[in-house]
């Protein structure tokens, strides 16, 4: 395999022009160029100019044309979130190369099924597969590899990401550059959105639709400067907020309730506009963070499939509320559940489940809505087995699955309450730690569950069913109900 590691940065590379005739590429020169090379582009631990942002991305997009990487190529990007990762995959896409996003996150056993389902040519890695923690960092070294057994792309699509599905099996969504486009131009018409000059602090995974999309693509579009924290603690969180002044804070749920944790809270006297996505909002953390900090948490709802569906940026509406249509979405509600307009399949290929989702220019998101006279959309939780954990989405289904791959394990129920719960049948012998090292290697962290409780069988109900009643089941198990324990509970 041949590999090349790049530790640095050419910041003296003349600008070039890369396979600049595709929308989404022109889109992105105009962006780049649209701003004085000394005003600053995003800031981290260090500061990074809209020069330096251009000189980045052309040296890049030079080492990409001479790996052959172009207009038609399909390229796997894992790296750790930083300065480095953005610039590879604005690079990428000036190529007119087909990205496939891989979270960091991610272990080996699930990057090596990813890969095998799109077959890049290409793979852009930063190792350190399945880490536990991402935080973001100004730069970061990786390896460009060209994969023998890869391929060219296989469908017309910008960009490839996972997503958790009804069969356990992640599937992959692709959107295509009229899609991004598309979404792009619903961020502008809303002007609530950040604008030229204002700084964001942007908290949401760089490779999730909200994050990349609304924080990243919308800022460079639209002239604002990105913020980053150095990590995810609350009192270094709030102090970047205070410090660098941020007029907007994107997060998912768990970085607002952090905010409304932290003792003895400063002002936020330049914060006009703090949006969640990524997860429901609770109605409590909505509440202590209006007290706290004079601001009502927006809320932006969407999905990998979609994009941003539907939107209440400045917070007018209480959880569990979530807005209207976002500008151009077209959504239904069909006995309680709904349904998102689509222009086309957002499953790349034909996996199991995507029929059941996708049908007739209609996406069943599964999940349980209500709408009011005023067209202001409520959700009251899933019809599936999609849940978020800590805003990143986890099917169940694909927990059971890696569980049930266990030599030992003869059946399994995988429940969430506040956290992900295990319900093992399983070989005399078998313990919960064993069964937690088997999942650690198989599945991202926080897809790993905090409880088990094994034993020889787990109850069933009448006619034969397995339980799914967790009170139950922690009781004919032999086990105390209360909240999550470590994964060496009782066995």
């Amino acid at each position: 395999m041949d590999s090349t590691e790049n530790t640095g940065h050419d910041e003296n590379a003349a600008a070039e022009g890369g396979a600049g005739d595709a929308p989404l590429a022109r889109r992105l020169a105009e962006a780049l160029a649209a701003q004085p090379a000394d005003t600053v582009w995003a800031r981290a631990g260090t500061e990074v100019t809209w020069g330096r942002l251009r000189t980045e991305v052309a040296a890049l997009e030079r080492d990409f044309a001479e790996r052959g990487i172009g207009p038609g190529s399909a390229v796997a990007v894992r790296m750790t979130p930083s300065f480095s990762y953005l610039w590879t995959v604005l690079a990428l896409w000036s190529r007119g190369a087909q990205v496939v996003l891989i979270d960091p996150r991610s272990t080996p056993a699930e990057v090596a099924r990813l890969l095998a389902l799109c077959d890049p040519g290409q793979l852009i890695d930063s190792g350190a597969a399945g880490a536990v923690r991402v935080e973001f960092r100004d730069t970061c070294a990786y390896r460009v590899e060209a994969r023998p057994e890869g391929r060219a792309a296989r469908t017309p699509h910008a960009l490839i990401q996972f997503t958790s599905g009804s069969t356990g099996h992640p599937k992959a969504i692709g959107r295509t550059a009229a899609s991004l486009l598309a979404e792009l131009d619903r961020f502008a018409a809303l002007p609530e959105m950040p604008g030229a000059g204002e700084r964001v602090l942007l908290g949401n995974s760089l490779t999730h639709s909200f994050g990349l999309l609304g924080g990243v693509l919308h800022a460079l579009c639209a002239g604002a400067t990105l913020l980053f924290a150095p990590d995810a603690r609350p009192r270094t969180l709030l102090t970047t907020l205070a410090e660098q002044r941020a007029h907007v804070l994107f997060g998912v749920p768990f970085h607002f309730e952090l905010l409304t944790h932290v003792p003895d809270p400063v002002a936020l006297p330049d914060l006009r506009l703090a949006v969640s996505g990524g997860e429901a909002l609770r109605l409590d953390v909505y509440e202590r963070f209006k007290e706290r900090y004079g601001i009502r948490i927006g809320q932006a709802y969407g999905m990998t499939e979609t994009g941003i569906a539907a939107v209440d940026l400045t917070g007018t509406h209480r959880p569990p509320v979530v807005g209207r249509p976002a500008p151009g979405m077209e959504l239904e509600v069909r006995a309680g559940e709904l349904y998102i307009r689509t222009d086309g399949s957002p499953y790349a290929y034909d996996q199991g489940g995507v029929r059941e989702r996708y049908a007739d220019g209609w996406l069943r998101t599964h999940d349980r809505c209500r709408v009011d006279a005023n067209g202001v959309l409520s959700l009251h939780g899933r019809t599936d087995a999609l849940v978020a954990v800590g805003g990143l989405k986890v099917d169940l289904r694909e927990v059971e699955l890696a569980l049930a791959g266990h030599p030992d394990v003869t059946e399994v129920v995988v429940l969430f309450e506040g956290a992900i719960e295990a319900f093992v049948g399983a070989k005399d012998g078998t313990t919960a730690r064993a069964l937690q090292t088997w999942c650690r290697e198989r599945l991202s962290l926080y897809k790993v569950p905090r409880r088990f409780e094994v034993a020889p069988a787990i109850p069933r109900t009448s006619n034969g069913k397995l339980l799914r009643n967790r009170e139950l089941l922690l009781s004919r198990m032999g086990a105390a109900a209360g909240a999550p324990v470590p994964s060496e509970a009782k066995t």
